[in-house]
């Protein structure tokens, strides 16, 4: 898919800007707080209804205004798709091909993007959470009923925890409903066990091969998903809501006595093993990015696997994370595969020479200009 079109409305520092994107790798260069994250924050959150960087949706808006909107046009193999996505006070609205979404994660899945930005280099070394949120961001874009099922599941892990402090705290005796809210949340937990473990499964293998490469055939990469539950390829739903649902029975006063759930996939993990060690306990900072970006690169073969569609590539200032042998290796893959969104202060001689015909853009205080040929 390719973003052919994108226009900003009150957006971050954007007053008014309509801006045509090339299907190839489009460059946006600018000093600091000109406006170059603030442009692929709109991109990320046309794909994903939702900013990368803040929960609160009204940061987005212009300090002045009163709402924003993002607007754009993508072309996939089934044709011509306009989007839009308006912020308010109010909420948010979101329209595919001009006709408002009722809920949104209908509007979900019709532009996809991954992003790359230094943050996104703490996928190994950070905290579980930050695997966590990984799992769920990308693979909800890649299955609409994976998206429902989390979405389903946070909300009954709420409900049952806070009928947990009620019992713990003695403003509930009722433990039937406690049962209740076991089964449902069971039902939804093993959806999203079996559904992550087979997702890990094929990432795991683009992205061995991929850090294979990187490391210059010196490094064997296996990811490892890291759950209280016994899974294997032939473990069914059933057999992982049966599981879960004797987990749930089995730590009932337990858990009332914590006040919370202390078990799920919301305690769930990865593990990135190189050449059979825990590369987040022993790796080096190198292999630790290695890993990083083998597991990004490996996202854009998946998502075409599950979608049919490359997504596009957000990266947000990495190059100047990388050393040159993982830059080459970063712009060599994605040449003339994945329409390419890259922010930096300044091209290095390096980057140009990897990059066949960028489309380079220059932005000062908001404005997008495109540099001539």
């Amino acid at each position: 898919m390719i973003l052919s079109e994108l226009h900003l409305h009150h957006f971050r520092n954007y007053e008014d800007q309509t801006v045509h994107f090339a299907p190839g790798v489009n460059v946006l260069i600018g000093h600091n707080a000109q406006g170059k994250t603030n442009m692929l924050e709109a991109i990320y959150a046309l794909s994903l209804t939702r900013s990368h960087r803040t929960n609160n949706d009204r940061e987005l808006i212009n300090w002045q205004e009163k709402s924003a909107s993002i607007s754009g046009v993508v072309q996939k193999a089934s044709g011509r798709v306009p989007l839009e996505l308006q912020f308010t006070k109010e909420g948010k609205r979101a329209k595919v091909n001009h006709l408002e979404q009722a809920r949104l994660a209908q509007y979900i899945g019709q532009l996809n993007a991954i992003l790359f930005a230094p943050e996104d280099l703490s996928l190994v070394k950070g905290a579980p959470a930050v695997r966590r949120r990984f799992m769920d961001m990308e693979f909800s874009q890649m299955s609409s009923k994976y998206l429902y099922n989390a979405s389903q599941y946070r909300s009954l892990l709420r409900q049952r925890n806070k009928y947990l402090k009620q019992l713990k705290y003695g403003q509930q005796h009722d433990r039937v409903l406690l049962d209740v809210l076991s089964d449902q949340l069971a039902a939804y937990g093993a959806e999203l066990v079996v559904a992550r473990f087979h997702f890990l499964q094929q990432l795991g293998k683009w992205a061995a091969d991929l850090h294979y490469q990187i490391s210059l055939n010196a490094e064997k990469l296996r990811l490892v998903y890291a759950t209280q539950l016994k899974v294997t390829a032939e473990t069914t739903v059933d057999d992982a809501y049966q599981q879960l649902l004797t987990i749930f029975k089995e730590n009932k006063a337990r858990e009332i006595d914590q006040g919370s759930t202390m078990f799920g996939p919301q305690r769930d993990d990865i593990r990135f093993l190189v050449n059979g060690k825990n590369v987040q306990s022993f790796g080096s900072q190198g292999q630790q990015r290695t890993t990083a970006l083998a597991v990004k690169l490996a996202e854009i073969d998946l998502m075409k696997e599950q979608t049919g569609e490359y997504p596009l590539l957000l990266l947000d200032d990495v190059l100047s994370e990388l050393d040159t042998v993982r830059q080459t290796h970063l712009l060599t893959a994605i040449q003339d595969k994945v329409q390419t969104f890259l922010t930096t202060t300044s091209l290095s001689d390096v980057a140009r020479q990897l990059i066949n015909e960028p489309t380079i853009f220059n932005i000062k205080n908001g404005t997008l200009i495109k540099e001539e040929e």
